[in-house]
């Protein structure tokens, strides 16, 4: 079963068991050298910054499951690309599947979006200080 990390609204799992009911929560992770944005769309992704991690949760995908994903991200509209990123999970370093923003450009989070990303990274247990970070967005772009 592939592993997928999620940063975004992807971490709560009441949202994940209706998207994908077989995936099973594995813990938390995180990918270094990446840092977390609100893109244009007004949603979340990563860029690359080399000083930075973003923090999220991993998930075990039934591969049944990444056909509803890719809907959701909106894949085939081009709001979101699929990449293999490596990813420090609860058992070590290991490749998973990564939802990348096609937009790069920052912007503001759509009404209500970012509540919910901030409320799954707090039921995951992600560090107070990334959840800081997660919550500047709300008061414009971070630096």
């Amino acid at each position: 079963m592939p592993l997928y990390f999620a940063y975004g609204a992807n971490m709560d799992a009441a949202a994940m068991a209706l998207r994908c009911p077989v995936s099973r929560l594995i813990g938390s992770g995180r990918l270094p050298g990446y840092r977390f944005i609100i893109m244009r769309e007004g949603y979340a992704s990563v860029v690359r910054d080399p000083a930075r991690t973003v923090w999220g949760v991993v998930w075990e995908l039934a591969s049944a499951d990444i056909p509803a994903l890719d809907r959701y991200e909106g894949v085939a509209g081009g709001l979101y690309t699929k990449a293999a990123l490596p990813v420090r999970c609860p058992d070590g370093i290991r490749r998973a599947l990564i939802y990348l923003g096609c937009s790069t450009a920052p912007g503001r989070p759509r009404p209500g979006y970012l509540d919910a990303v901030v409320a799954a990274a707090q039921a995951a247990q992600l560090p107070p200080r990334y959840l800081r970070e997660l919550g500047s967005w709300s008061r414009g772009l971070p630096a």
